[in-house]
């Protein structure tokens, strides 16, 4: 028995599409979720998992309906082939019912994760090099070294904290990281 499962992120979303791919590729029962991917608690998931049986196809429409990580997706995968039970992608077109499907889906989860890891590795050189140039990463401060002084000198003159955030264009929480209750 074919067994198909869909899944969208947000009620914005519409599982129309992949019903109908699932339903043509022909799934004798279809179950879905509208949850977001990184979710564990997938209710549509787990029922559709209860119903599979050894002999029987998992089938989704797309690989990233059904996990975020290569890892997640191998661990997936390998669960369902160690309970008799293939796995198919359809846009992906991997099947794991054959040793040819096995094979491709390994190839392409290895490839997918050594991309990841030299995303990783390009990141970190690209953030080294900029720190070796002077520059820091991310955001620039919003609490520059004279604001720190004015917040200082107004806060020792008696001015309310929220005022003086206010004042600074920061939020209260921001000026108190800024200045912890020893520095006031």
């Amino acid at each position: 028995m074919l067994i198909g499962y869909a899944r969208v992120s947000t009620h914005d979303q519409n599982l129309t599409l992949q019903h109908q791919a699932l339903t043509a590729a022909g799934c004798q029962k279809t179950f879905d979720d509208t949850i977001s991917g990184t979710r564990t608690d997938r209710p549509g998931l787990t029922k559709a998992l209860e119903q599979l049986r050894p002999g029987d196809t998992f089938v989704v429409w797309k690989l990233d309906r059904l996990g975020r990580t290569v890892k997640n997706l191998i661990t997936f995968t390998e669960q369902l082939h160690h309970d008799g039970v293939g796995f198919r992608s359809l846009t992906d077109q991997i099947d794991t019912t054959t040793p040819a499907g096995r094979f491709f889906f390994h190839v392409m989860a290895s490839l997918a994760l050594m991309e990841r890891e030299l995303t990783i590795e390009r990141t970190q050189a690209g953030l080294a090099a900029a720190r070796q140039a002077g520059r820091l990463p991310g955001r620039k401060r919003i609490m520059t070294d004279s604001k720190i002084a004015s917040a200082k000198q107004l806060l020792a003159t008696g001015t309310p904290p929220a005022t003086v955030a206010h004042n600074l264009g920061v939020s209260i929480p921001t000026l108190y990281r800024w200045l912890p209750a020893s520095d006031r």
